[in-house]
């Protein structure tokens, strides 16, 4: 697979803190979680890879171009991202908020027909005639998702960046999102990079798993048994594992280790 994107020894500065340096490539089509404990620095992750922030040191690079040499209009066309708890200042209708998307494309005899492809593989079609402040936090967080796919529906191998995907989502949701996130990205070569909260989610649906503490990316793994050891170091906890005859593995976490 092609390397689409490239991190090399980026480093951001927060006040007395600092997030990295690290550096990591993704490849087209990849599915990535983002894992790590509440503060870690996941979020300043997301937002150094998806362009959002600027690093203080190293480069970025998507599709070889630097990241912040590419104008807003351009950046739209390569990667989307979707921030946890998106809302929209009025009450604008469902298809609108998915319309917008493709505020930087020109209208054409398609644009109606990706909107549907989008609410739909959003499980969120049946919304499109209501009103987005009308909707529950998890109705808001499936039509954010189908402006994502709207946004990259006419574009190839690029990246979408996405905080808490399945955040506020029934199981029966978040099992149809999933496999509509990867169908949609599958179809076109996207790499899909999450944060996740829930272990088990990242195991089951993504290839690869980075892991954040502290504000360093402490370690970098395809999903399988041989990622557990490095989670249970990466929370301090002690986790059962289920062999269910799968490459890989479903875990519970048992007990916290005290370190301290």
């Amino acid at each position: 697979m092609r390397i689409i994107f490239e991190a090399r020894s980026a480093l951001i500065k927060l006040g007395e803190k600092s997030f990295g340096p690290f550096s990591l490539q993704i490849k087209e089509g990849e599915r990535i979680a983002i894992l790590g404990p509440s503060g870690a620095g996941k979020s300043t992750l997301l937002k150094l890879l998806s362009g959002e922030i600027k690093p203080h040191l190293g480069s970025l690079r998507l599709k070889g171009i630097n990241l912040h040499r590419l104008t807003a209009f351009g950046l739209s066309r390569v990667r989307a991202v979707l921030p946890q708890g998106s809302e929209v200042a009025f009450g604008l209708p469902v298809e609108v908020v998915i319309r917008m998307g493709r505020i930087a494309l020109p209208e054409n005899a398609k644009t109606q027909e990706v909107i549907i492809e989008a609410a739909r593989l959003a499980c969120c079609g049946g919304l499109l005639k209501r009103n987005f402040d009308t909707l529950s936090g998890g109705e808001k967080a499936r039509v954010q998702l189908a402006r994502v796919f709207a946004q990259l529906s006419d574009e190839k191998n690029g990246c979408i960046f996405v905080d808490e995907p399945l955040a506020s989502l029934d199981p029966g949701l978040q099992i149809d999102i999933m496999a509509g996130m990867q169908q949609f990205a599958k179809e076109r070569g996207h790499a899909i990079v999450a944060i996740l909260h829930d272990i088990n989610q990242a195991l089951q649906h993504f290839d690869r798993l980075i892991l954040v503490k502290e504000g360093s990316v402490v370690g970098d793994y395809p999903t399988g048994y041989d990622v557990v050891p490095p989670i249970e170091k990466l929370y301090d906890i002690k986790l059962d594992v289920v062999d269910i005859c799968s490459v890989t593995p479903l875990v519970f976490p048992k007990a916290k280790i005290f370190t301290g």
